[in-house]
């Protein structure tokens, strides 16, 4: 079984640099998708309220004969959801559903900054993870302008911050920030979202002098930039190639070429325009 290797967050938390991600999972095949997941190997689950597959993803668990601690689980605040009392109470409704008393990670899933709550989101946050039930606490979508707000108005720096990011659109700015401000960098939509990135002639060529797949490509430049990452596939055999990136490494000039392939070009919605 292939050996992912722990990333250290800001409060000492270790979490998987390799997970399973559910979005767009059917909840009645949730459940049978993150066990094959666990059986390729995978201990570490993202999943979020906006997904409605939260149920399967703890049927999932308590199935698996793997003890609490064997995985890491994170889920996200519906948008929603966002205020104080809301974001305690929502998680508490995740943790129903997820079938434990902690999630070890969880995340305010978008700024949504013209409604102008996430700080106050951001101090629920606080106080459930001062309660024991997220081991972390961390923020998906947030741009540079939306961390200077909490690291001014906040106690706590984010242990993450899930963003977009793939070989199209590296984030260069966001990343160094994280870098500066010790927040772990985790990529969403890591293989560009079956746009075109995979077909790319460079990838492909170092596909061929690795002997590996242009996604596996892809997915071993996350690891070595140090980002998180966690692609989703509801098929057995796809989860065990996603996870074999971990016996061979790309070469710095090759690391470099595939950063190069940036043109700023995002997949998803704006941060700053979503909700």
């Amino acid at each position: 079984m292939t050996q992912v290797p722990n990333v250290r967050l800001n409060n000492g938390v270790e979490i998987p640099q390799f997970g399973f991600g559910v979005f767009q999972v059917p909840p009645d095949e949730t459940a049978a998708t993150v066990r094959a997941a666990f059986d390729a190997g995978y201990r570490h689950i993202d999943t979020a309220q906006m997904y409605g597959n939260e149920e399967g993803v703890g049927q999932a668990l308590a199935e698996s004969g793997l003890s609490r601690d064997e995985v890491f689980l994170t889920t996200k605040l519906n948008n929603d959801g966002h205020g104080y009392d809301t974001a305690i109470r929502r998680l508490d409704e995740s943790l129903k559903r997820l079938g434990t008393d902690h999630v070890d990670l969880y995340l305010i899933h978008w700024p949504r900054p013209r409604e102008d709550r996430y700080v106050d989101t951001w101090r629920g946050f606080e106080k459930a993870a001062a309660e024991g039930k997220a081991r972390a606490i961390g923020v998906s979508n947030f741009t540079v302008a939306n961390l200077q707000r909490l690291a001014a108005e906040t106690e706590t720096v984010p242990a993450v911050n899930q963003v977009e990011l793939h070989p199209r659109f590296t984030q260069g700015e966001l990343r160094a920030y994280h870098a500066q401000h010790d927040i772990a960098t985790e990529a969403w939509s890591p293989i560009g979202q079956g746009q075109g990135l995979l077909d790319d002639p460079l990838l492909g060529e170092l596909a061929g002098k690795y002997g590996k797949s242009p996604a596996q490509v892809v997915l071993r430049w996350h690891v070595q930039l140090g980002n998180i990452v966690f692609p989703k596939s509801m098929h057995a055999e796809r989860m065990r190639e996603n996870i074999d990136v971990f016996d061979f490494e790309l070469a710095d000039d090759d690391v470099a070429a595939i950063s190069g392939l940036n043109v700023d070009g995002r997949l998803g919605p704006d941060p700053d325009r979503f909700g």
